[in-house]
């Protein structure tokens, strides 16, 4: 049996959750930084882990996102939704956003099979059993959602 100082040893939640896909999305998260004029501007915390994630946002005239800046201060799974949400924003509708989050949140709740049609947020479904973790990754899709629907344009 491998001791918990051995490089070998590594928890099953570790393994199932923070696994080598996970950990790449965490460290390539796109739109980071601040928006310099947001039309609006939304912040959420998760009070289980302290995870925080700030999303800025301008919409075109048709009201889908055209800029988006995020500060990601989470763990790597929490990291991993920024990406995810990050690099499919663009283009998007309000609509669009809040039916991700949605679908996200009750994916993840056990209340519908897949994550919806958001690229790659099936990657989450391990984390399904594990509820304390449910707040982090829903965080960048919850912020994204609410700054569309408050932004002007």
């Amino acid at each position: 049996m491998a001791h918990r100082h051995d490089p070998a040893y590594m928890p099953l939640m570790t393994t199932a959750l923070y696994n080598r896909d996970i950990l790449r999305l965490a460290v390539s998260i796109p739109h980071q930084g601040r928006l310099e004029s947001p039309q609006a501007t939304v912040e959420k915390r998760s009070p289980v882990c302290g995870s925080r994630v700030a999303v800025d946002i301008v919409l075109d005239a048709e009201g889908k996102v055209a800029r988006l800046g995020q500060e990601v201060k989470a763990c790597a799974l929490g990291q991993a939704s920024a990406a995810l949400m990050g690099a499919g924003a663009i283009g998007r509708s309000r609509a669009e956003l809040a039916a991700a989050r949605d679908a996200l949140a009750a994916f993840l709740d056990g209340q519908r099979g897949d994550p919806g049609d958001w690229p790659g947020l099936s990657i989450f479904s391990e984390a399904r059993p594990y509820k304390a973790r449910h707040p982090s990754i829903l965080l960048a899709f919850e912020a994204v959602a609410q700054a569309a629907a408050e932004a002007r344009g």
